[in-house]
């Protein structure tokens, strides 16, 4: 006969506690990584080693054939990690996730399949109003690298491409001091009893800091100016040695370009056009074979005389000026940028996995979130809507709608 006060004593008839699984359901993923289109733009969204990353996951990488050779990763790098490699554009289009690094063209568009997900690289300012009609009638759900933003809020990928950019822009000053390129034959930095080269950075945002520190570990003698104190501040806090520092004043600034030998033009407009902030008189001024780069061209400029070159024709000459004047520089290092950018595409698109799907990593990712500009075809942007005056809406109330 049970002891039915025993076995309560004992605990065995005290109800327990557990556990209910309550675990997404993963989703395979299918893909694409087209081949770039755009003109000398390099880089790739994935290596190789992601990609073997994801197909461990689960998931499957389609590539067009090619897509990574600028940048120094062939097909058989690829098709040993797992992706499948196709020859025709088609092919690719029909996977459910499509990454590449430029904006859309509208022939690549028609090519996309309805309610797909894009990953790219959009700039509103640089946005065409057919592209962005074709993406809505396909009810895509479209993502700009540009709006990425990390756990601490910054942006991801901006903030990866100015480091490289920043870096790069210096190394690109000391070819073109040197007589290889008719330069002065100066050698960035110097040596002992040598006075240093003297270097101008305007700008003390990542692209300035990243610029500041490369030269002064190369011995120049830099020169930092901003609008902002507290960029200033910080550059010279996160720089870790002196550095001279200064408010943009037109006296102090023009005297500084006059007399140096290298400037770095890196402002950067939250809006609209870059402040145009050395004139071309005092380019006219400046010593002769100085090396003037300006990062800022892909929004305008800053220097009066600047003029849009490219990897081809990186430079040319006014008033015996060296102008180094090209929008991509991080093209220029493409297997670097593209290790940079795949550190950030790989883990969001396993976590878009492991989250279900597309629409469930939107509502539990802010950072995500931040970076749609289209929802199922519906404009979530604002500055998109301001430049087509087309109506915006709000993405967490259309997701909350769908969930």
């Amino acid at each position: 006969m049970i002891n039915v006060s025993k076995l309560a004593q004992e605990g065995v008839l005290q109800p327990k506690e557990a556990l209910l699984s309550k675990e997404r359901k993963k989703d395979r993923l299918t893909i694409g990584i087209p081949k770039e289109n755009t003109f000398q733009e390099n880089r790739v969204a994935l290596t190789p080693l992601s990609v073997g990353l994801l197909v461990e996951n689960g998931h499957e990488i389609v590539l067009e054939s090619g897509a990574g050779k600028a940048s120094n990763f062939l097909d058989h790098h690829y098709s040993e990690q797992g992706a499948r490699i196709v020859y025709d554009k088609k092919e690719v289009y029909r996977s459910d996730i499509i990454i590449k690094i430029s904006s859309p063209t509208l022939k690549e568009v028609d090519l996309m399949k309805n309610r797909q997900v894009l990953f790219s690289s959009q700039q509103p300012t640089l946005m065409k109003l057919e592209v962005l009609k074709a993406l809505t009638k396909k009810q895509i759900t479209a993502l700009s690298f540009e709006y990425l933003q990390d756990e601490g809020g910054h942006l991801s990928v901006v903030r990866a491409m100015s480091e490289i950019v920043g870096a790069t822009s210096v190394l690109i000053a000391a070819e073109y001091l040197s007589n290889v390129f008719d330069g002065k034959g100066l050698m960035l930095g110097g040596v002992t009893g040598v006075p240093p080269t003297e270097m101008v950075i305007i700008g003390a945002g990542t692209v300035g800091e990243f610029a500041a520190r490369t030269a002064i570990a190369l011995g120049a003698q830099v020169k930092v100016f901003d609008s902002s104190v507290y960029r200033l501040r910080r550059l010279q806090s996160n720089v870790g040695s002196r550095v001279f520092t200064s408010v943009i004043q037109p006296i102090v600034l023009n005297k500084a370009v006059r007399t140096c030998d290298v400037v770095i033009g890196a402002v950067r407009a939250k809006n609209g056009r870059t402040p145009c902030l050395i004139s071309e008189e005092t380019v006219s001024k400046m010593k002769p074979n100085s090396v003037l780069i300006d990062v800022s061209i892909d929004q305008g400029g800053c220097f009066e005389t600047s003029e849009v070159t490219n990897h081809e024709k990186p430079t040319f000459r006014k008033y015996d000026v060296i102008h180094y004047c090209v929008p991509n520089i991080a093209s220029r290092v493409a297997r670097t940028a593209t290790y940079a950018l795949t550190n950030i595409f790989t883990p969001i698109l396993i976590e878009i996995g492991e989250a279900g799907g597309m629409n469930n990593m939107i509502w539990a990712n802010q950072g995500i979130r931040s970076a749609i500009y289209l929802y199922h075809g519906n404009l979530t942007n604002k500055d998109m809507s301001e430049k087509f005056n087309i109506p915006c809406k709000d993405l967490n109330l259309i997701v909350m709608a769908n969930l």
